[in-house]
Formats: structure tokens, sequence, C-alpha cells
């Protein structure tokens, strides 16, 4: 069953939605939109080319943020949304965006709101 669009449920907790699948030639965000969905997912941050939210997350060590990125890793393939993924010694960096619309959508923060709780 798909997951309520968040517009339609403002107050709900994004880790409790799961993603609907999203088809090629359905408009990305809007860079407003996008904006006001990013207090939903404290952390996370804009970014452009392609237009993107990503987090950093540090680690004391390598195979702390090693097991870090697994388990974001198997959390992306159970939801079928995945992440672009960068990790080494002390971080782990996580990227979401909708490659079919090459930008936003409102499973992007849904996936980021995922991974915080993963945290």
């Amino acid at each position: 069953m798909p997951a309520t669009p968040m517009s339609a449920t403002p107050d709900a907790d994004l880790a409790a939605l799961r993603c609907e699948p999203c088809r090629g030639g359905m408009p990305a965000l809007t860079p407003d939109a996008a904006r006001a969905l990013l207090p939903r997912v404290p952390g996370w941050a804009l970014k452009d080319g392609p237009d993107r939210i990503e987090r950093s997350f540090a680690f004391p060590d390598f195979a702390q943020a090693q097991a870090f990125a697994v388990r974001v890793g198997d959390l992306c393939e159970a939801e079928g949304h995945h992440a672009e993924l960068r990790y080494g010694w002390g971080f782990c960096a996580v990227s979401f965006w909708t490659h079919k619309i090459n930008g936003l959508h409102e499973n992007d923060f849904i996936m980021a709101a995922k991974v915080n709780g993963l945290a």
C-alpha cells in the first residue's frame, strides 16, 4: 500500500511512512518545497548537482562507520530506495535523491528520517 504523501500529513512522523514507487516523468520537488521539508530531517542539508539531501555522521573509528554504512544499506534495500554512501575512518556520508526524476522526491525525506533513526 503506498504511503500517504507528506503534504497530506504535515505532522506525521516521516520515519513511520513507507516509500512509494516513483515513476520517471514525475516532477521533482521545487526548491521551496524541499526547503520546507528540510526542518523535518534534522542534520540534513540541501545540495546541488543533482539536487539532493545529504548528511555526514561522525564515528570514533572506521569499524563503526562501516557498520553504520551497512545498516543504512540494509535499510535502503528493504525500502527499495537507495542512497549514495561514502565512508571512511570516523565518518559516513549519506545522500538521497530520486534518480528517475534526477531530483528530490518526498521519498528522499522519508529515507533521511529513517536513517536518522539508525544513528
